[in-house]
């Protein structure tokens, strides 16, 4: 596939990955604790999906689509914990791509569900699930949204709108995208990324995709399991970060591999335009044209971000550039530091 051109220092990488990957978050080898201790929710703290207790830092950086450098054992699976967002979104283009998801249809048009059949919801759109903007209020497989605290971190969240008139990191609004994705589609999110996405693209068959004890869907006489959108109560995406890397190396080649086309490149635009509501955010991507949430990262990235960047998918088109990270510490240095490495010599 075309890119711009760039130049690599690759020492200069060398040395940087040497010195910016030192740190990792060893409390996590403890998981039950560290996640405790992470998730501010006053009630309903309960952990109701599995955990992975962390085994070490671990990455790889490609350049050109070719591996340049790495640390720790990429190949290991971790939790994804909130980079599993950016994740749904892509299984979200299998469904955009067969024609299954109109962005701007109400989702009670399609689907016969009871969280979408009164008053405001009535109106949430696919849109406003992928861009976290749905306003939904209400209980998903016993975690109400009024729990979760990060609804309130960003100073965004309006109670009582319709959709669509404010932004909020919710986590139960999340797992309703999950749940009315799976209904749409009438398999498991974790068999149509595996099918559609990971096996053409030559993933290991480490990674995993988890829900809750409880939740599950009934399709055709079937319980058909709803995966997580994150680690908030457990669960989410268990992968590797050479496996995240290659979702990302799709992305920045624009939905192709393996001489097909994955994912749409206009599904691929429209995850990565902002939202009106939250500049900064896409179709639960990050987008870093105002260097938020990076600010001594490149304006031209792009990421999957999870548990404050511990978690993370950097996809930089000007630079060639695909970044992958599980547990790092350092995150904001490594990644200006290993930009700071490419030269890009054309847009």
């Amino acid at each position: 596939m075309s890119h711009p051109t760039s130049a690599l220092d690759q020492p200069q990488l060398q040395l940087v990955l040497r010195t910016r990957t030192v740190g990792w978050t060893s409390q996590a080898r403890d998981i039950d604790s560290y996640l405790a201790a992470q998730v501010d929710d006053a009630t309903e703290r309960d952990v109701i999906g599995p955990l992975l207790a962390a085994s070490g830092g671990s990455g790889v950086v490609l350049h050109g689509g070719r591996e340049v450098g790495r640390w720790g054992d990429p190949a290991v699976p971790e939790m994804a914990f909130s980079a599993t967002k950016s994740v749904v979104s892509v299984v979200a283009g299998v469904a955009y791509d067969t024609g299954l998801l109109v962005p701007d249809q109400r989702v009670s048009e399609v689907l016969d569900l009871p969280e979408f059949a009164a008053g405001d919801a009535r109106d949430i759109t696919w849109e406003h699930l992928l861009q976290q903007t749905s306003q939904w209020e209400g209980t998903l497989w016993t975690k109400p949204t009024s729990v979760d605290a990060q609804s309130f971190r960003e100073g965004t969240e309006v109670h009582g709108t319709p959709p669509g008139h404010g932004w909020a990191y919710n986590d139960v609004r999340m797992n309703l995208l999950t749940y009315a994705l799976t209904a749409l589609l009438g398999r498991s999110l974790a068999e149509v990324l595996r099918d559609a996405v990971m096996t053409p693209l030559g993933a290991s068959s480490s990674w995993s995709w988890h829900g809750y004890i409880n939740s599950s869907l009934d399709v055709a006489g079937t319980a058909v399991s709803v995966v997580s959108g994150g680690a908030h109560w457990g669960g989410g995406l268990f992968i590797s970060a050479a496996d995240l890397a290659r979702i990302g190396q799709l992305y920045l080649d624009r939905g192709h591999a393996a001489g097909r086309q994955l994912i749409s490149a206009e599904w691929i635009n429209r995850s990565w335009t902002p939202c009106a509501v939250k500049a900064e955010y896409g179709y639960l991507w990050w987008l870093n044209d105002d260097r938020i949430p990076w600010p001594t990262a490149p304006a031209t990235g792009r990421s999957a971000r999870g548990n404050g960047g511990r978690h993370l998918l950097w996809i930089d088109s000007a630079r060639d550039l695909v970044l992958s990270s599980h547990w790092t510490e350092d995150v904001p240095n490594l990644l200006a530091d290993v930009s700071a490495t490419i030269t890009p010599t054309s847009t």
